[in-house]
């Protein structure tokens, strides 16, 4: 037996120990076949990417496109987090495998897939990138073919087809920088686009896997909620990291992970829109705001925040900013159907909460004067120092699907049905705003669903989980008694 390949070589660490050659002319042999592994991808995914594959070439044209999987980016030095295609390889081909490559034509799609060392060779047993005894073991060409119905070739086989293929050649570049230099020049705006314009419209497929992420959404909420009365019978030390960690292994379970870090906001805290120390700890009277969603795995993942009192009933100041947003939330699902403009479920929450901010006399204008079309009208966006975010985003295989597409062509999105997108109202009074009276200071409520349009009402994803002030105390109350399994 040869010595470790120099490729192997390189990928040892420093603190591993070196082979003496008699192990090395042993360590290839006496394995037997690896058992198969079968493809992951869910039922339906592979009809759903051929459709997908179809749409996208009916609107390139002719050409060749190339989309790559990626690779798992570096946390630090040798370690990196876990891996996660990027989004349009899984929505055209069904699969996540690292390092895989699509490359689709009018002829067919193919999937290069990377090395898999097997029983039989050396770096079976000691390459830490490709090892199976290192890895675990991958679906190899077969299932995968059969699995997702494409053509699968090794990847090493990559740079050879594409030297051959005539143009235009289409790759969605920054994925994988070596795919990029195998295509300079290449790097695709239009690809970008077309995918991006193409995967905001669901078709059914996705909608059911967006269903199904938000109900493990919910009862990832339970299973936090379920922790309340404990970290409160305690002294709630960085309560917002057991929550944290409740949803985290909820979304593992029934999922692929959580789609977002969690945004986990006692408090205060909550007044951070994207909190991110997520440290701080659980006390007796403050509302929790929780931004939470699983990742299915299909990777298609939930968006829904919710915020509740931690003890369980509402102070007066509370339950008034809270139903104010929630009747901004309900003005804004009102607006989310076939035929509306994107920005009407915005327009119609933000009248709401610049009407109440009026109302309350934080703010010296009107909800008309506030949402003026002419922003450099005195009392124009006077409301949005308490607002701070938009309403809605779409989403998908991504959180923020879609980004890709212009601003100015996101937001005159008009809606038709199968865009899935959010409606996440809120309002945030920070604790050094002297516009703010003391009793806001520090309030912080924001309310989130998951739409999907349809030809009529939208179709709420998330309602498994209430949003009226009343039911959502004796849904935690509920929720805080019923023992949660698995």
């Amino acid at each position: 037996m040869s010595e470790l390949p120099a490729d192997a070589a390189t990928r040892r660490a420093p603190h591993d120990q070196p082979f003496g050659p008699w192990v090395q002319t042993t360590l290839a042999d006496g394995w037997g076949p690896e058992p198969v592994v079968a493809h992951p991808a869910v039922d339906g995914a592979a009809e759903a990417a051929a459709d997908h594959r179809a749409r996208l070439l009916a609107a390139l044209g002719a050409g060749t496109v190339v989309v790559p999987a990626g690779t798992a980016p570096v946390r630090a030095n040798d370690t990196v987090f876990g891996f996660r295609p990027a989004s349009a390889y899984t929505w055209l081909t069904g699969d996540q495998a690292e390092g895989a490559v699509l490359v689709l034509d009018a002829d067919g799609a193919t999937v290069f897939l990377p090395p898999s060392a097997g029983p039989g060779t050396l770096t079976y047993v000691t390459d830490r990138r490709e090892g199976a005894l290192w890895v675990g073991g991958v679906p190899g060409a077969e299932p995968t073919a059969r699995r997702l119905a494409v053509a699968v070739r090794p990847r090493t086989d990559l740079a050879a087809d594409l030297a051959g293929r005539p143009g235009p050649v289409r790759l969605l570049a920054g994925v994988d920088a070596d795919v990029d230099a195998l295509l300079p020049g290449a790097a695709s705006r239009e690809l970008e686009l077309t995918v991006d314009r193409l995967r905001a419209v669901k078709d059914a497929w996705e909608v059911d896997r967006l269903a199904e992420a938000c109900a493990a959404t919910a009862r990832g909420f339970a299973d936090v909620v379920a922790e309340l009365p404990g970290l409160l019978a305690g002294d709630g030390r960085r309560g917002e990291r057991w929550l944290e960690g409740t949803f985290w292994r909820r979304a593992r379970f029934e999922g692929n992970d959580v789609g977002y870090s969690s945004i986990v906001a006692a408090g205060a805290n909550g007044t951070s829109l994207h909190w991110a120390p997520v440290d701080g700890d659980i006390v007796a009277g403050q509302l929790l705001l929780a931004d939470m969603g699983v990742e299915t795995t299909s990777l298609y993942t939930a968006d829904v925040t919710r915020t509740m009192p931690v003890s369980g009933s509402w102070t007066p100041v509370q339950r008034r900013v809270y139903d104010a947003v929630r009747e901004a939330h309900l003005a804004g699902i009102a607006e989310v159907r076939a035929g509306n403009a994107f920005l009407a479920a915005h327009a119609a929450a933000q009248w709401v909460l610049a009407d109440h901010l009026h109302r309350w006399g934080v703010t010296a204008w009107s909800a008309d004067d506030a949402l003026h079309p002419d922003l450099a009208r005195p009392g124009a966006g006077a409301h949005r120092r308490y607002t701070l975010h938009s309403t809605s985003h779409l989403l998908g295989l991504d959180v923020h699907d879609c980004a890709r597409v212009d601003g100015a062509e996101y937001l005159a999105t008009t809606l038709q049905p199968g865009h899935a997108l959010t409606v996440e109202p809120g309002l945030y009074f920070q604790v050094n705003d002297r516009t703010v009276p003391d009793e806001l200071r520090g309030l912080a409520v924001r309310i989130e669903d998951d739409l999907v349009v349809t030809d009529g009402a939208a179709r709420v994803l998330s309602d498994a989980l209430p949003t009226d002030g009343d039911e959502l105390v004796a849904w935690m109350a509920d929720a805080g008694t019923q023992p949660r399994g698995l």
